[in-house]
């Protein structure tokens, strides 16, 4: 069993109240470790170290700062398997999904690493004789970094590496229920180069009630980056807004994948089911709708049963789908799954908590489908973040494209079809930050921007060179040289 302790200014230490919390596998309960349950002192002490090493990081050159990240993703990539399976034991996902988390955050310290040697600025010519204009990247300060539980290495290494590599220093508050994995990031950052710069990184675990609101509400935090809820985003926005704070927030999704009628079902059905109930549709991207022409539904329904027949539940070290996070997460698929009964939706299968076997140990739920679901339905509009998924029939695809828009998330669509013209319609109509065509509503790569529109983001993106515009101010500088000319007049008389 590990004992996970907070990093502030280089040194591991526990709480300073020395309170913990346990750390269980949500498959079978086992105790997995003894967590620091931090207080506003503990952050306090993490935002000083973090304000008194900026100074001496920002001014370490960009290539330096890109090096450690490149070491960082070598470090890693030794230590993928076993921090994989940690990773499966403590959140899981199952372990084909864990290695991908893992390697997310190996490729985006390879790609923000890279970045030390292209933190482009840009010259642009002056209006006026005898002056010179550059504009560059300035670093904001110390950032409040506060990462989810469903993608426990990756998501915090999209925000990490940029922060660090535009020369801000971070205090990270990391999901109360994933602190192994964020311990095992910081781990390989100290051993590629960072435990020679005390300050620049610090880890503050705990609950987000105690610990996360002092980091959103400290005056020296500059910049909040937040992955969660929608609800908690909208707060985290309102409470920086009084400071000027600058916010990066990545919050829910209500994905869909329209279905069209000339499409190929299996292509389809294989899309649905890695997007609805891979991560136990535990991802802010998971499809949770299936907007599906009326004219393939009933073949496209009987495909997807069989389909979902075959997921084995278990453990995610042996199985196909794993537990959810948490009790309290399968009590409240639960709820939605008796709500979507209620709304006379028709369940197809699974909607209920398995209880043979080793299943009755974690917080399992079946993988559910529902059919003849209406666009309004609360099952079609709110993010349910579980194995839950909803068919609505269309008639067209005019119809499904309004039907997918129509919510008050915008992050990640699909369409499946063969016909060019209703991909091309559907790639310009979707108003949602991820359209795919022909694949599912998952899947995104580092070196693409990543976000969403409407009740999904505040405009900021994650991932690829884009993701630097979060982390930096732009700096306009001008030269006026014109005192030479002056001097020559000088000189001449």
């Amino acid at each position: 069993m590990d004992n996970l302790k907070n990093y502030i200014g280089g040194v591991w230490k526990d709480s300073v109240t020395g309170r913990t919390y346990d750390d269980f596998d949500p498959a079978n309960g086992e105790l997995l470790a003894k967590v620091a349950l931090s207080s506003s002192k503990d952050v306090d002490e993490a935002v000083a170290a973090a304000k008194a090493a900026f100074k001496k990081w920002k001014a370490l050159p960009a290539p330096a700062r890109g090096d450690i990240l490149i070491k960082a993703a070598h470090v890693l990539e030794g230590r993928k398997e076993q921090i994989a399976r940690e990773l499966t034991c403590e959140m899981g996902k199952v372990i084909a999904e864990a290695r991908g988390d893992v390697q997310e955050a190996i490729d985006m310290f390879y790609l923000i690493g890279g970045e030390g040697r292209r933190l482009k600025g840009e010259s642009v010519p002056s209006e006026m004789s005898n002056k010179a204009i550059y504009v560059v990247r300035d670093p904001i300060g110390v950032c409040g970094l506060i990462t989810p539980w469903n993608f426990p290495t990756a998501i915090p290494t999209w925000k990490m590496a940029p922060a660090l590599i535009c020369g801000n220093t971070v205090v990270v508050k990391p999901a109360t229920e994933t602190p192994r994995c964020m311990v095992r990031i910081f781990e390989a950052l100290i051993d590629a180069g960072l435990k020679d710069y005390p300050g620049v990184i610090n880890l503050i675990l705990g609950s987000g009630g105690e610990a996360g609101e002092v980091i959103i509400h400290h005056k020296d935090i500059q910049m909040i980056s937040f992955t969660g809820s929608t609800e908690v985003g909208k707060r985290i926005a309102s409470v920086s807004a009084e400071t000027l704070k600058r916010t990066c927030l990545e919050m829910g999704g209500k994905n869909a994948i329209i279905v069209m009628d000339d499409a190929d079902l299996h292509l389809a059905v294989d899309s649905a089911i890695w997007s609805a109930y891979g991560t136990t549709g535990q991802r802010c991207t998971a499809c949770s709708r299936l907007i599906v022409h009326q004219k393939i539904k009933t073949e496209f329904e009987k495909l997807m049963i069989e389909a979902i027949k075959k997921l084995r539940l278990g453990h995610g070290l042996i199985s196909d789908v794993g537990p959810l996070i948490n009790m309290n997460a399968r009590k409240k698929v639960a709820e939605y799954v008796d709500i979507g009964k209620g709304e006379g939706a028709k369940l197809l299968i699974g909607g209920e908590i398995p209880t043979d076997g080793d299943l009755v140990k974690g917080s399992f739920y079946k993988p559910t489908l529902f059919t003849d679901c209406k666009p309004y339905m609360r099952i079609s509009q709110e993010e349910i973040f579980g194995p839950v998924c909803a068919i609505i029939p269309v008639n067209s695809l005019e119809e499904a494209i309004d039907v997918n828009n129509n919510t008050a998330y915008g992050l990640s669509s699909a369409i499946i079809t063969q016909s060019v013209n209703n991909a091309l319609v559907a790639a310009r109509d979707i108003t949602t930050g991820l359209v795919y065509i022909n694949a599912g509503t998952i899947g995104a790569e580092v070196q693409t921007p990543f976000g969403g529109t409407r009740g999904t983001g505040n405009g900021h993106r994650e991932g690829g060179v884009q993701v630097l515009d979060a982390f930096s101010e732009w700096k306009v500088v001008t030269f006026d040289f014109s005192g030479h000319v002056q001097k020559a007049q000088i000189d001449n008389k």
